[in-house]
């Protein structure tokens, strides 16, 4: 690569300050004295048949303008078009405890309420499944009449033979591992503010999703609105990781409710709310068998996978499909062999987070290997290297490689870690624990196919010189406005400063499928220098006229253009900016990208999933001590490093490593959801426990570049690759310290006490039979 100017650097994030100084506006921000407020009446029940609903009084109520339920909305929605089958508003039956069932809008809080209470509910109970297992009974009553054995999707894929890999192997294991639910827990609750224009039948939305695009198309569908009335604007939000990656119920709600009021209406959840919308990881059994020979070459791997998906469809049909995908593309293996099982449950729908699909199988898959290894008297380092794959290939199921930087990542973290002097060295009760992970870098292909590129970014040459970038990529923390402005300012050769970025609002941004899998920086990153490229060579052409020169002699640099070696030859940018815009006016440049049909995956049914234009890869080693009395783990530091392909933003980079350190240690350690009689009891940030900064340990990161030949300067992601590791990293490490397996997350106090006290027995008993 050669040197560059901006990129490669450092650089504070473009919307940083409004965020730091408190002049951000996020969505509950943007009510006026003119908005409505709006309440949400909720199942008490996980399950059961609406005998009797009646909003007369409530609607009778001074101070309420709209009132809303399923009858105002035949039209079900779903973020995947062949699965949709969930409605804003229960219709006939509700499925979960929390499920929305009506909605009003009023004056105020108060009277909204006061509706609420106003309503007449009757639900006759039906039995209710909160777990797989009960779902699949035999006489479990069905979620959805058209999904017998509550199987919302079960996949079953086989690449080479893996009865003949096992019949190859010298050693074959095989264990079941189970992985609680968990949620995003983001920082910002959910909150949709919609305006409805009867004048005009226009509506306006401000949301607070990762989706602008899906949101309007789902509402325009809902509505039955064509989607030219339609405008939606992604405020400043508050994280997702995941959870805004689809429509979600409020926001049609919202939409309901303004069109219904012929006003402004805010709907504003609380944070047990926001819980009860979920989309989360969905609670997953993994049972997993795998062969190797004696120098730790995998021959062959038997998955099957079983996913409590909630009471919807959702992302589960894509989540099920990346489960056993992404068994791919980290390693060197042929024989797989995977099923997996998606299942209705009267839950609130799970759908994608953080590390979409892969974070459970690649934590089971991480703490066999390490234990074979053991069995075998490998190092877990050697094993890892003994399945590298060699980068440009296809994997067995389809999934291309062009990049590949896991090699240097292991070398990395084994010593800085001081792996080699250290590991079985330690006193009891500590220990180091290692792991790998890859993830896309971007859906290769989107949910709603439509034949569109997967990205458009515009940029616009000012008056005064000034370049703006309109883009529909969504924002929400992880700094994709930042690296628009970046490539703009790295291929036009001027100060970031002169660059503004206008994004997420389908009046003027074009179209970008949105902010999920990992997709803005490969994708939009594209399309951006694309575009800044269009626009470079209108300057140079002006430049050159000015010259008097040949265009292919000038230089775009240092907000300058001139002729290497020729003396009084250089024009400041300024001057060109007028030159170029005499020439042709207002000069607006597109960028666009399109993956590449050999990065769409396998031909078999499903193959789309998992495919991607580039995978990011991690290695990561995890130190801990256990308390054996209590069971209480503390991870004293933490070495991770990535393969990115090229660091655009160092300085994001590292954040993003460190955030998906972060949120994997919070899986393993803490986080899980739990349901009493389908009442979520962890539905707040006291109950719902994940790590404070008091808990958080030092995170070393390491920056692996293998530059990717299709990705942006080489990029490919960097905000998911790293989470997946840290699970089977942190258990590894705890085997480390005390000889113990675990096969549960999170490994809590409790349980690992449990399972301290069920291991000494083992040995006793063992020990008295000897």
């Amino acid at each position: 690569m050669k040197d560059h100017s901006t990129i490669g650097r450092p650089a504070p994030l473009v919307d940083g300050i409004e965020k730091v100084t408190g002049r951000a506006r996020y969505t509950a921000d943007l009510a006026d004295r003119d908005t409505l407020t709006a309440r949400i009446l909720r199942s008490p029940v996980a399950h059961g048949r609406i005998a009797r609903l009646d909003t007369s009084r409530a609607e009778a109520l001074p101070g309420v303008l709209a009132v809303v339920t399923g009858a105002d909305c035949d039209v079900p929605y779903g973020v995947i078009p062949i699965a949709q089958n969930e409605f804003p508003l229960a219709r006939d039956k509700v499925r979960y405890r929390g499920e929305p069932v009506a909605a009003v809008a009023a004056v105020d809080a108060g009277t909204a309420e006061a509706a609420l209470a106003l309503i007449a509910l009757e639900i006759e109970p039906l039995p209710a499944h909160a777990t797989a297992a009960e779902a699949r009974a035999p006489d479990a009553t069905l979620l959805h009449d058209d999904k017998p054995g509550n199987i919302e999707r079960e996949v079953h894929h086989e690449f080479g033979s893996a009865e003949a890999g096992f019949a190859e192997a010298d050693l074959i294991r095989e264990e079941t591992f189970s992985c609680a639910e968990v949620h995003h827990a983001m920082m910002e609750p959910n909150a949709t503010l919609a305006e409805y224009d009867p004048e005009r039948a226009r509506l306006t939305l401000h949301s607070c999703t990762q989706v602008p695009f899906y949101v309007h198309l789902a509402v325009a569908r809902c509505l039955q609105m064509d989607t030219s009335r339609i405008r939606v604007v992604k405020p400043f939000v508050g994280g997702g990781f995941g959870h805004r990656t689809e429509t979600l119920n409020f926001e049609i709600i919202a939409a309901l409710l303004a069109r219904k009021a012929g006003g402004k209406v805010l709907l504003r959840l609380s944070r047990e709310e926001t819980f009860l919308t979920h989309r989360g990881r969905p609670q997953t059994d993994v049972r997993l068998k795998i062969g190797m020979k004696r120098d730790g070459t995998l021959t062959a791997v038997e998955a099957e996978v079983v996913m409590a998906g909630g009471a919807y469809a959702g992302y589960g049909l894509v989540t099920i499909l990346y489960a056993g995908a992404l068994i791919h593309g980290l390693y060197a293996i042929e024989n797989v062999k995977y099923d997996g099982y998606r299942v209705y449950t009267n839950t609130p729908p799970c759908g994608a987070m953080r590390g979409h699909g892969t974070v459970d199988m690649r934590h089971a898959f991480e703490c066999m290997l390490d234990r074979m290894a053991r069995e075998l008297g490998l190092d877990p380092f050697a094993l890892r290297r003994a399945n590298l794959l060699e980068a440009p290939t296809f994997t067995a199921n389809g999934l291309m490689v062009n990049s590949y930087g896991l090699p240097e990542a292991l070398d990395r973290v084994e010593a800085a870690s001081g792996w080699a002097e250290r590991r079985g060295k330690l006193p009891r009760g500590r220990g180091l624990g290692m792991a790998c992970s890859h993830y896309v870098s971007g859906a290769a292909k989107p949910v709603h196919w439509t034949g569109e590129p997967h990205a458009v970014v515009q940029m616009r040459l000012e008056f005064d010189g000034a370049v703006t970038v309109l883009t529909g990529a969504s924002d929400i923390g992880q700094g994709s406005s930042t690296i628009v402005a970046l490539a703009a300012a790295e291929v036009l050769g001027i100060d970031m400063g002169r660059v503004r970025v206008v994004a997420n609002d389908s009046e003027v941004t074009p179209k970008d499928n949105g902010s999920y899998s990992s997709r803005v920086t490969f994708m939009v990153g594209n399309a951006a220098i694309e575009a800044a490229r269009a626009l470079r060579e209108k300057l140079i052409l002006a430049a050159a006229e000015k010259l008097e020169a040949d265009p292919a002699d000038v230089v775009c640099e240092g907000e300058s253009f001139f002729i290497p070696g020729a003396a009084q030859s250089e024009l400041p940018w300024q001057e060109v900016v007028y030159a170029a815009l005499a020439r042709e006016g207002t000069l607006t440049e597109k960028g666009t990208f399109r993956t590449p049909e050999k990065a769409q995956g396998g031909k078999h049914r499903g193959g789309a999933v998992g495919s991607t234009m580039g995978f990011s890869y991690g290695a990561q080693v995890v130190e801990v001590s256990v308390d054996e009395a209590t069971g209480q783990i503390t991870v004293e530091q933490v070495w991770s490093a990535l393969d990115v392909g090229y660091a655009i933003n160092p300085l994001a980079v590292e954040g993003q490593i460190e955030g998906s350190v972060w949120m994997g240690m919070a899986q393993a350690m803490s986080e899980e959801t739990a349901w009493r009689d389908g009442l979520h009891a962890h539905a707040n940030l006291l109950d719902y426990r994940f790590p404070t900064i008091a808990e958080s340990p030092p995170v070393e990161v390491h920056i692996v570049e293998s530059i990717d030949p299709l990705g942006p300067f080489g990029a490919k992601e960097a905000g998911e690759g790293a989470l997946s590791g840290f699970p089977p990293a942190l258990v590894n490490a705890v085997a480390d310290a005390l000889g113990i397996d675990v096969n549960f997350l999170p490994v809590t106090p409790d349980r690992l006490l449990e399972a301290v006290i069920k291991w000494r027995r083992a040995q006793k008993r063992a020990g008295g039979a000897a």
